[in-house]
């Protein structure tokens, strides 16, 4: 077999491009992203599709990113742990906590911290498309999600529990994006030892 001239450099420039799409970029880790979810069997690839941001969850009121007070905190809360928001949103298909809560989650692994006699269930939801198995492996990896946060930022281990409800419990019984973005959530309840 005999290359020409012209055949060296389509090889040469054919393996130049092949392998320049194969670099990989940096990305930043701040450490509280879900990078180990990948090896789950549950997608975070965090498809956008114009969800709701933390204001427009949250009644549009508060600071920049939705949430009044510091850390994303505002009061009105119930039961033990930091008063505000106990929900943290997800994008679809995701487990992933978006950036705009990791404030929030942060506000509660420091009070879980400087109160050890605190317990919190970190409960995992999905909106209703999928299939129950995917769902409650996605709702639990949502709430390990937030979970592995907590306990990244000091809380115990041994304060926090984590339940996935899939579908079961949804916060909106609609069948739209709106009501779907409400259900892709995981939430704090607080439990007296």
């Amino acid at each position: 077999m005999k290359f020409s001239l012209n055949n060296a450099a389509l090889a040469l420039a054919l393996t130049t491009i092949l392998l320049s799409g194969c670099s990989s970029t940096d990305e930043q880790d701040t450490g509280f992203t879900d990078d180990n979810a990948a090896g789950s069997g549950v997608s975070t690839s965090g498809t956008g599709d114009g969800s709701l941001s933390g204001s427009e969850l949250n009644g549009g009121s508060g600071g920049a990113n939705g949430f009044g007070g510091e850390d994303g905190m505002n009061g009105g809360g119930q039961g033990g742990g930091p008063n505000g928001t106990k929900v943290i949103y997800f994008m679809y298909d995701s487990s992933q906590v978006m950036e705009e809560f990791v404030p929030v989650v942060a506000a509660h692994a420091r009070s879980l911290k400087s109160n050890s006699g605190q317990h919190v269930i970190v409960g995992g939801h999905t909106d209703e498309r999928g299939s129950r198995e995917y769902n409650i492996a996605l709702g639990e990896q949502r709430a390990k999600s937030v979970a592995r946060m907590m306990t990244m930022q000091g809380a115990s281990e041994s304060q926090i529990e984590v339940v996935s409800y899939g579908e079961e419990k949804p916060a909106s019984s609609g069948h739209d994006e709106s009501a779907w973005q409400l259900n892709r959530r995981a939430e704090l309840d607080y439990q007296g030892r």
